[in-house]
């Protein structure tokens, strides 16, 4: 069965948007971010679930307070950049909501990966 619902993608907050306006206009390692980001975006608009689930031991609860997530999702991105996002939706829409973007060293950080 062929999936109908509307596909969108948005920023969790004003500030992690306009974030990602900045790396756009950064150092060209900003900008190939924002480009890896934006290629992501269409990935996510074409495909939702096109992202790894994280299991749920595992979210920063950070994430749960801020925005009461049921679901968390990790988007490899170029370099080993990581893109966080959850999603939500009905029978209508499903919308894609990037949380974060975290260097390799940072996701795992987070995630308390590799801690010694």
């Amino acid at each position: 069965m062929k999936e109908n619902r509307v596909k969108r993608v948005a920023f969790a907050d004003k500030e992690l948007l306009a974030s990602f306006k900045k790396l756009k206009l950064g150092r060209f390692e900003e900008k190939r971010l924002a480009s890896n980001i934006e290629r992501a975006i269409y990935d996510l608009k074409e495909n939702p679930f096109s992202g790894i689930p994280i299991r749920r031991n595992l979210w920063p609860m950070e994430y749960v307070k801020k925005y009461s997530i049921d679901n968390l999702r990790k988007y490899d991105l170029p370099d080993g950049w990581r893109l966080l996002y959850s999603l939500q939706g009905n029978e209508i829409e499903i919308i894609s909501i990037i949380l974060e973007w975290l260097s390799h060293k940072e996701y795992e950080k987070k995630f308390k990966y590799n801690v010694t």
